[in-house]
């Protein structure tokens, strides 16, 4: 890779962000994450009791040296509890960025534009690392980039679905405009999907349910990394034009008659 991912103060060679929740067990996410080499490593800090040290939890099965931790605000749906969970997280000593996921439909699992958009300026004001969850908006990510995020993470379709990149078109607007890192979090289903994203130009993929739902996690994590590395490379090659019509891989002068 030309260059490393860099987000605020931290840079990491791997650009495959890794969730850890829906794994069936320790062993088995553990293995995922090795087989990933993910150096991001996120979860919600409202499915995990971060102080009672009784509670098993998948931090104690890590070497915390290895990994940054990006602890996200899932089941918020106000800013004002965005806020508070990622206080919670920053004051356990865990990281001090923070994935802003502030949901404003139940139903869909869509992220709501004005909270998320009041939550980061809120965390912005208080010196965290704010990392926003949004759909495919592009005026929002610009938005948002003004206000002063780190980086925008918006969704390829919605969480857990699979479906891959609905809207590639928007996705590419959002790159093209952005100065800080985009990161395609939410719907990856595939390795196809991971190395379309990073076609794009996406500078990281954040994906869990591909991963921790597939027949094999650990294989397929294995996949993703590879995925994310060849969309990356291609992207920095620069693939050749889309035409119309064919045209010969040898020249057509000089041929023997």
């Amino acid at each position: 890779m030309k260059e490393q991912l860099q987000i605020g103060p931290y840079s990491f060679k791997s650009r495959l962000l890794l969730g850890t929740g829906k794994f069936p067990d320790f062993t088995m996410q553990q293995q995922a994450i090795d087989a990933s080499a993910s150096e991001i490593l996120t979860f919600a800090v409202r499915r995990m009791n971060i102080y009672d040290p009784q509670q098993p939890n998948f931090l104690e099965q890590l070497d915390l040296n290895k990994y940054t931790l990006l602890p996200n605000t899932a089941g918020a749906s106000t800013a004002e509890e965005a806020v508070r969970i990622a206080r919670l997280a920053k004051a356990s000593g865990l990281c001090d960025m923070i994935k802003v996921e502030v949901i404003g439909d139940m139903k869909t699992l869509l992220p709501d534009p004005i909270e998320t958009y009041r939550a980061c300026e809120m965390l912005l004001d208080e010196d965290f690392i704010v990392l926003p969850y949004i759909s495919d908006d592009v005026i929002l990510a610009k938005r948002l980039e003004q206000l002063g995020v780190h980086a925008v993470m918006p969704g390829a379709s919605p969480i857990g679905t699979g479906l891959g990149l609905l809207n590639p078109l928007h996705l590419s607007f959002i790159i093209e405009q952005a100065n800080v890192p985009v990161i395609i979090d939410a719907g990856i289903g595939s390795p196809g999907d991971a190395a379309k994203a990073m076609e794009l130009g996406a500078d990281g993929v954040l994906l869990n349910t591909a991963v921790a739902g597939a027949q094999d996690p650990v294989r397929m994590a294995e996949a993703m990394k590879w995925a994310v590395h060849a969309g990356r490379l291609g992207y920095e090659a620069g693939r050749v034009p889309m035409k119309r019509y064919a045209s010969a891989s040898s020249p057509m002068e000089g041929l023997v008659k």
